[in-house]
């Protein structure tokens, strides 16, 4: 500590005799502290004053402060979930024209009726697979978009399609936008948190990357697997130096950064990095306390059960309770990273093990956030990258289907036990109130209170967005 005390001394004495570069060199042991800084630069940031993560004023009065986003990598099948299509049962085995008609991998193979049961739950009626027991108690809380469509049947761009709005890894996520737009309601944790039980989704880090936006935008992956509080995110305690060492070095270390920023009057690195090591800082003792479920009541943690997934739910309620404006959950299960691709086997134990997986944490978080007066200020969005084509494929699987899927909204100003848009008579393609990925995401935005033709940043030479030069609010999915 003297010795860097001495070096700032130094430094103020002989700054306009030495640039930077040959100051670190002199300091010796502070280029290392300073690369990390750098290093962290580009995953997480502080929120407090001056912050690019400081709350910022939306657009317009928005509906929902904060986003959940429940997302189902490998295409979830519309017709075996939330789309009850009893036409496949009449014509089970038939090729008829208008599946012809559309480009599908295995064109010899005829419609399928879904091996699951459905019934009608809440005042609403809606019609619901017995997969999904749980959540279909909650349907009188939730919007269903049943015209959903997208650019492209494959894995690796429908996912990035979904999160960036774009078929390229070079593009800000959803959730990046959102923190550059919003800012964040917290100092102490990242404003972004992106999380799955086991593998990473496909496309990794681009799904909440924050591309040429600022490094304070990008999400923070956890896998929450282990269930560790202490271990969740690595590398946060120092094993070495009290709290109070730590804070006086930090607070060292920032002082220099600063007289050199003052110097430069400029240098997003270097402005990401200060705020990175103080946040690194402040993570070390609210990132435990964040994921210890253990302190929940024994009610709340039975109400959401055992499963990772589940406990993935409760994390992202206790997350946006403490001021993280974006929570992105994936689903995966055995390291598998499009779990619900496994509809291409067997749609009957693929699917009906995912729902399990999942059902009870989701009905759980709609119930747990209603019963503490936040649902109404959160927006919670279930789907996946497409979802699967009526036809079979093999005896028991399904092929992948952009035409038409399902996506659902809950919370956050959406009308409630509400239908929107409609497939053909099979589920093979979205025919009325159709919806883009790019039209979902002007809606979120919206919903939050952001105009998505006015959120651009520009990067090399013009003005880019999430929605690149399309997208409409569906207004008529907001109450």
């Amino acid at each position: 500590m003297k010795f860097l005390q001495h070096e700032l001394d130094y430094r103020r004495a002989m700054q306009r005799q030495f640039t930077r570069r040959e100051a670190l060199y002199r300091m010796g042991a502070g280029i290392g502290a300073i690369g990390l800084a750098a290093m962290f630069g580009d995953k997480a940031s502080a929120a407090g004053v001056g912050s690019p993560l400081a709350p910022k004023m939306p657009h317009f009065a928005p509906r929902a402060k904060r986003l959940i986003q429940l997302f189902m990598p490998g295409g979830p099948s519309q017709v075996d979930t939330f789309d009850y299509k009893p036409m496949l049962a009449k014509h089970a085995g038939e090729r008829p024209a208008s599946v012809d008609k559309k480009s599908l991998r295995n064109t010899k193979m005829g419609l399928m009726p879904s091996p699951f049961g459905f019934k009608q739950y809440g005042q609403c009626g809606k019609w619901v697979s017995d997969i999904f027991p749980q959540v279909a108690q909650c349907v009188d809380d939730i919007s269903f978009i049943h015209s959903m469509h997208t650019d492209i049947p494959e894995h690796a761009g429908g996912i990035l399609m979904t999160n960036l709005g774009a078929l390229q890894p070079n593009r800000p996520s959803l959730g990046s936008w959102l923190t550059y737009g919003l800012g964040a309601e917290t100092q102490n944790l990242p404003g972004f948190v992106a999380m799955s039980p086991r593998a990473e989704p496909r496309g990794k880090g681009a799904n909440w990357g924050n591309a040429f936006l600022p490094g304070a935008y990008a999400g923070a992956y956890v896998n929450i697997q282990h269930m560790k509080p202490d271990a969740v995110i690595g590398n946060l305690k120092s094993a070495g130096l009290s709290r109070q060492q730590q804070r006086e070095q930090l607070d060292l270390l920032a002082k220099i950064n600063q007289m050199q920023l003052a110097r430069l009057e400029q240098d997003q690195d270097l402005e990401a990095g200060i705020q990175a090591m103080e946040m690194a800082f402040r993570m070390q003792f609210s990132v435990p306390e964040v994921f210890d479920v253990s302190k929940e009541s024994e009610e709340t943690r039975k109400l959401y059960g055992d499963s990772e997934f589940a406990k993935g739910c409760l994390i992202s309620r206790r997350l946006i309770e403490e001021g993280v404006r974006v929570v992105q959950l994936s689903l995966s299960i055995d390291g598998y990273d499009i779990a619900w691709d496994t509809g291409h086997e067997n749609i009957v134990n693929g699917h009906a093990a995912l729902a399990k997986a999942c059902d009870q944490g989701i009905a759980a978080l709609l119930t747990d956030l209603k019963g503490r007066g936040l649902l109404d200020e959160t927006l919670v969005v279930w789907g996946g990258e497409f979802g699967r084509a009526p036809t079979s494929e093999g005896a028991k699987g399904r092929d992948h289907d952009h035409y038409g899927y399902t996506v659902w909204m809950a919370g956050g100003g959406v009308k409630k036990g509400f239908s929107y848009g409609a497939s053909d008579e099979f589920g093979l393609s979205a025919v009325e109130n159709r919806v883009h990925v790019h039209d979902m995401n002007a809606t979120i935005l919206h919903l939050m209170g952001l105009d998505h033709e006015k959120l651009t940043y520009r990067f090399s030479g013009r003005d880019y967005r999430l929605t690149d030069v399309f997208g409409h609010v569906v207004h008529d999915v907001i109450a």
